[in-house]
């Protein structure tokens, strides 16, 4: 018979953990100023405990404290709406709010604070947030220079944070419905705009802009993000809506601010220098995003002290852009007169119908301060049908290594360094001696279709540059010409008569 053992479950204490536990964990956390292991506890304490006010209020003054301001908002107005009479949780609202800039809803609950508990333990505190608030009037609006409607602006803050989360659909419900309640919320509609754009919707998007600026017209935040829009479609329509925007003398910081960011990013940056470096210069504080913009403005157009104060600047407040300057790959501030940091130029380059003049983009692109923009763009790299020389050199200029052993990755190789040596002539692409790269990828194109293997690339390079100097000016001589690029007249003269093979003239 088998003797079973009987097992006791009576000495054994079962320990289910609540929210108080874990909240009080968390105040012995604050007071060594632990707040990483505070923020844990009192996020499980707010999961097992949800309705606790005094969880909901602590787990916001630690989020404030690591900067988190958004979650913060959400958390302290959660406490709000549990107990609307704890005071504390009013000052609280305010402060967060004035750390977000939203200095109309901060005066708002400083106020209602020091109405509601005259005597409170923060009333000093909530009176500096009237006086601050007051002083930035300017800021008293919105981002579409409407006045703050608290339950409102909320809502559209919401929706923003959804969409940065990715969640678009959450995002599209929440505007929609804002919209219902309140069609001219002009905000709503162009978040809303962004939002369906971000999802593929961009015929909708663009829908909701016009109709923006039909019922609005000049809504700025309106003109700003269809400009965004034509410049990722790469549509002809941007011209006409930068000419727009280029007329608009905007008083409001925060429209100041939309102008130049979105000047910044299609590439326009002595326009977003102007306003962003105004801003600036009247003490406007901005965020990681607004020294990013201004640091690429800057340095694009010229002013590299204040790109790097900039950045600097930008680094201090989010030291993961570190490695990212706009002259993070230039060793020096790109020449005014280097094509190849002519943006619209190589754009131009990057677009066109001749793949030889694609070619030369993308070599151009290679050494572009625009670099690391152009291939984050959506469109411009995107060929339907990309041919091998064109996957060739967009590996080339993005720095990817090539087989020696393989004869096509080698003729390839050898073209380019015929393209580098006319390259240190100048040590950049100007307007004067652009036809001779243009000439080179033209014959590159024919020449690499009919697998020429690109012997001698100095001779190349020599050969030519002698086709288009002699064009131009009759006195040039293969002597001069082969000495400057260290070959024989002889040897000059030779891959002269290779190339002409490969010109439109000699074809048969």
């Amino acid at each position: 018979m088998e003797n079973k053992k009987k097992k006791n479950y009576e000495n054994i204490l079962s320990f289910i953990p609540t929210g108080e536990y874990y909240y009080k964990k968390a105040l012995k956390e604050l007071h060594r100023e632990q707040y990483p292991k505070a923020h844990k506890y009192l996020q499980r304490a707010t999961e097992l405990s949800p309705k606790d006010s005094d969880i909901w209020i602590q787990f916001g003054i630690v989020l404030m404290e690591m900067q988190e301001f958004e979650q913060a908002r959400e958390a302290l107005r959660t406490a709000y709406d549990l107990d609307i009479d704890k005071t504390e949780t009013l000052f609280f609202l305010a402060e967060v709010h004035a750390h977000l800039g939203m200095f109309l809803e901060a005066r708002n609950f400083a106020k209602k604070y020091v109405e509601n508990d005259v005597q409170g333990r923060y009333v000093a505190e909530a009176l500096e947030i009237i006086d601050f608030a007051e002083q930035e009037d300017w800021q008293l609006f919105d981002d579409e220079g409407e006045a703050q409607d608290s339950e409102y602006f909320y809502q559209q803050e919401k929706a923003r944070r959804l969409m940065e989360e990715g969640k678009f659909p959450e995002a599209i419900d929440l505007l929609e419905t804002l919209i219902e309640e309140k069609p001219d919320f002009w905000g709503a509609h162009n978040n809303l705009a962004l939002a369906y754009f971000y999802i593929g919707e961009s015929e909708m998007a663009k829908a909701l802009l016009h109709d923006v600026l039909r019922r609005n017209t000049g809504n700025l935040h309106a003109l700003c993000n269809l400009a965004v829009f034509h410049y990722y479609e790469k549509n002809e329509e941007l011209e006409d809506v930068l000419d727009l925007l280029k007329k608009i003398q905007p008083y409001v910081f925060e429209h100041r601010y939309k102008l130049g960011a979105t000047f910044a990013l299609v590439g326009k940056y002595k326009e977003a220098y102007r306003w962003l470096r105004s801003l600036q210069k009247r003490g406007f504080d901005g965020d990681p995003a607004f020294y990013f913009w201004l640091s690429h403005a800057a340095y694009h157009s010229g002013h590299e002290d204040i790109a790097k104060q900039a950045w600097k600047q930008l680094t201090k407040m989010d030291p993961g852009k570190d490695g990212y300057e706009p002259w993070a790959e230039q060793a020096a501030m790109p020449h005014a007169d280097a094509l190849e940091h002519d943006r619209d130029y190589l754009v131009g380059k990057l677009d066109h119908v001749q793949k030889s003049e694609r070619l030369f983009g993308l070599f151009l692109l290679g050494k572009s301060a625009h670099k690391q923009e152009i291939i984050s763009h959506p469109n411009w790299l995107n060929s339907e049908q990309p041919t091998l020389i064109e996957t060739y050199l967009l590996g080339y200029a993005l720095g990817h290594p090539f087989k020696e052993s393989i004869p096509e990755e080698m003729a390839f190789v050898r073209a380019m360094e015929a393209a580098e040596i006319l390259y240190q002539e100048e040590k950049m692409v100007t307007e004067q001696n652009a036809a001779v790269f243009q000439l080179w990828f033209m014959l590159v194109e024919k020449a690499f279709d009919e697998n020429f293997g690109f012997k001698n690339p100095n001779a190349l390079a020599a050969a030519a540059y002698y086709l288009v100097k002699s064009s131009r000016d009759r006195s040039a001589t293969k002597k001069a010409v082969a000495d400057q690029f260290g070959v024989s007249a002889a040897t000059l003269t030779k891959y002269v008569n290779e190339l002409a093979k490969f010109l439109p003239l000699f074809e048969s």
